[in-house]
């Protein structure tokens, strides 16, 4: 009996001793628990750990932090203002994980839209504390004959950009697993700063309706989706995900701005509650983040919230080739007895019993490296002094070859002529820049550009294009007067053009916008900035493409002849007329389809955006425009194709230049099918600037006869055979299975 009770006893103690071992680390991982919220507060909604300074009841959760757990559903869900369900919470990132729904577009046989469709929109500024993530989320559209617009607010302006996808069948897609190349779906970034977002559509049809009736797209995760072509087969892709997709957020602490701001906020309410704890300025939009510091974990939202890491116990970060001691934030790692060095780089060395000559060898070798690199030094030194005076003369010289043709202006002068850049002297906002109207002290009147800030390669390249550019003289382009350099953003000065331009002559803000525009006075115009373009294109040594050709970068006279203007988005050929420039970037409505496709322009993207300006005139409807029926959105070169397939295009004429007259008709008919012509889906198939300007020319000389009462049937019937063309698309949209990349808008409007 005795030696049982002994055994019993001998049980009871190891047990007792067991316990006290693991006593610490049970009170460890209370307390990394507890320390992710305020004390009593729920910290967990369901499966999702719900972190400070987030919290589901009043006192929990920092302002603009509430969550709410619906505890209805099995299991509850974490909820995010009204309806937007949290997946999960991340602290050391600071960003939250939601779903998103996702906007769909289905067409039936007759490859029109159905009753089945969405144009979802997701509006997180609310509350200011919420940012899309312009790291890990892309907008992605997914289908075989798919074009979708993604418009939203980023800060206090806005933002557009969009996606299309082709395939010809699921066979010639990437394949599963693929990348989103635009075969069977495409990505493009978004930028930092967005807080709202909405979908739109852009084809009215889908030719690939046989085997994808349904187009999808959303803001989503971009590493959460991998392209699978089960994805466009019917709805699959719909209803596996149960219409949501993952989206992460950014937060961030907002309402005193920077890290600067926080660190002088009241003390009663800091944001950054932990010892051991520091922030960041957040990378998207104002505001800052908390941070534990080096060496520490948790949560610094909370009292003592970064807790020390035992760097010993995770050895594969941070090694240790000795003995490992753990001490407050940090670690030591010691070399072994008789060894020494650094165990953290892992090169402890035994250590020699006396000096020998070995070591004397290397001493005397390290002296040496170090007296070589020092003359290295000093080399590098004076060559870069060398390259800086160098470059000093090329600057000296770049205004040297620009006196001959430029004014250069000094910032006094600049300053003076614009009152300080005075924004009551602003006359436009573009993506480029904002361009001022001053004047010299000569009274002559000028325009003032001036972009944004461009690194030091991007300067000497401005000053080449500057260079180019004084040589060109045309009358209908703006004329460069001279520029000025002394400032790391540089200006360029332009002669003023007093009377609008041609967008607020046709659809706004020109003094005569209720003044009836005669057919002459529009085919002249049309003339005067088809010559001007034909100039660049092929009238001086370099080529230039002007990149974004609309009415609002065509500026009007008193007497309404035209000035061609902006080149900033211009870019410069060889005399090579084979190349071509990698860059697209427009404005929505003028883009060249081919553009979107290839990320390629040519000299046939301006004919393109030149069609549309053509079709301006004739119907003064803007290139995105509201259908006064509908009251829906309609791309002006799609809709206007669609009415010549339909034998329809008198109904969209301007009712201003429509008269009974079956030869101005004919004049307004040869137009619409030159316009049509520039606007082929194919580069190739549209004539150069050149053509354009012969065939305007021609209309125009034969509507001044008309007005002149002398009208030759033999002229008609060559006007007739000249600018007729083979063939119109049956639809407005183009056939490609080429894939489209980022797709870069302007939006500003114009002013």
């Amino acid at each position: 009996m005795a030696p049982m009770i002994r055994r019993l006893q001998c049980f009871l103690f190891l047990t007792l001793t067991l316990m006290i071992s693991l006593l610490p680390a049970a009170a460890l991982a209370a307390s990394t628990t507890s320390n992710m919220s305020l004390p009593g507060c729920p910290n967990t909604c369901g499966n999702i750990t719900i972190p400070y300074p987030f919290g589901t009841r009043a006192g929990c959760y920092r302002p603009g932090f509430d969550i709410t757990c619906n505890e209805s559903a099995t299991p509850a869900k974490a909820i995010m203002g009204t309806n937007i369900e949290v997946l999960d919470f991340n602290i050391t990132s600071a960003e939250i994980r939601v779903l998103n729904f996702i906007g769909y577009v289905c067409y039936n046989q007759n490859s029109q839209q159905n009753d089945t469709w969405s144009t979802p929109s997701s509006n997180i500024g609310e509350t200011k504390t919420y940012l899309f993530s312009h790291r890990r989320n892309k907008f992605t559209v997914i289908g075989c004959y798919s074009l979708a617009y993604i418009n939203g607010a980023q800060g206090n302006g806005s933002y557009s950009s969009g996606c299309a996808s082709f395939c010809q069948s699921l066979n010639s897609t990437t394949g599963n697993g693929g990348s989103c190349n635009g075969l069977g779906c495409c990505q493009t970034a978004i930028p930092a700063g967005l807080s709202y977002y909405e979908v739109s559509w852009g084809f009215n049809g889908n030719q690939a309706w046989s085997f994808n009736p349904c187009s999808y797209a959303a803001l989503m995760q971009e590493d959460w989706y991998n392209f699978t072509v089960d994805d466009l087969v019917g709805n699959r892709f719909y209803e596996r995900n149960q219409n949501n997709v993952p989206i992460v957020l950014d937060w961030a602490i907002r309402e005193n701005g920077t890290c600067l701001a926080s660190h002088v906020e009241s003390s009663a309410s800091p944001a950054c509650q932990s010892i051991h704890s520091g922030c960041d300025n957040t990378t998207n939009g104002d505001g800052y983040i908390c941070k534990c510091l080096q060496g520490y974990e948790g949560n610094p939202y909370v009292p003592n919230g970064c807790t020390d890491i035992n760097e010993c116990n995770i050895p594969n970060q941070y090694p240790c080739t000795g003995t490992c001691v753990n001490i407050e934030g940090n670690y030591d790692c010691l070399c072994p007895k008789g060894t020494r060095g650094d165990g953290k780089a892992g090169n402890c060395t035994k250590i020699p019993e006396n000096f020998p000559y070995p070591a004397k060898v290397a001493i005397g070798s390290i002296l040496g490296v170090a007296l070589l690199v020092g003359i290295c030094f000093l080399a590098i030194w004076h060559k870069q002094r060398r390259r800086y005076i160098k470059e000093k003369d090329e600057y000296k010289k770049y205004y040297e070859m620009m006196d001959n043709h430029l004014r250069v202006f000094t910032t006094k002068q600049i300053e003076i002529a614009t009152n300080n850049f005075d924004e009551n002297h602003i006359i436009g906002v573009g993506g480029h820049g904002k361009v001022y109207k001053g004047l010299l002290e000569n009274n002559m009147a000028v325009a003032i550009k001036k972009s944004k800030e461009i690194d030091e390669v991007q300067r000497g390249e401005f000053v080449n294009e500057i260079i180019l550019l004084s040589h060109i003289n045309h009358k209908n382009i703006v004329r460069l007067i001279g520029c000025c350099l002394e400032v790391q953003i540089p200006m360029l000065v332009y002669e003023y053009v007093p009377n609008g331009t041609l967008f607020d002559l046709l659809h706004g803000k020109s003094k005569n916008r209720n003044r009836p525009i005669s057919l002459g006075t529009r085919l002249r115009i049309a003339v005067e900035s088809a010559e001007a373009l034909d100039y660049l294109h092929s009238s001086i040594a370099h080529s230039i493409l002007h990149g974004d050709v609309k009415s609002a970068n065509i500026l009007l006279d008193d007497e309404y002849h035209t000035k061609v203007s902006d080149f900033g988005a211009s870019n410069l050929l060889p005399v090579d007329d084979a190349q071509i420039v990698e860059l697209v970037q427009g404005t929505r409505g003028y883009l060249d389809p081919e553009c979107l496709c290839t990320q390629i322009i040519t000299k046939k993207s301006d004919v393109y955006s030149f069609g549309v300006v053509i079709l301006e005139l004739i119907t003064r409807k803007k290139a995105i425009y509201v259908d006064n029926e509908t009251g829906e959105k309609q791309h002006l070169a799609s809709c206007f194709i669609s009415r010549v397939s339909k034998n329809k295009i008198h109904d969209m004429w301007d009712v201003e230049i429509v008269t009974n007259d079956e030869k101005v008709n004919l004049v307004l008919q040869e137009i619409s099918e030159l316009a049509v012509q520039c606007l082929s889906v194919r580069g190739e198939d549209r004539p150069t600037m050149k053509q354009v300007v012969e065939e305007l020319q021609k209309l125009l000389r034969f509507h001044t006869s008309l007005s002149s009462w002398q009208i030759d049937p033999e002229e008609t019937d060559s006007l007739l055979s000249e600018t007729k063309f083979d063939s119109v698309s049956d639809t407005p949209a183009f056939h490609s299975t080429n894939y489209m990349k980022v797709l870069e808008i302007d939006t500003e409007a114009p002013r």
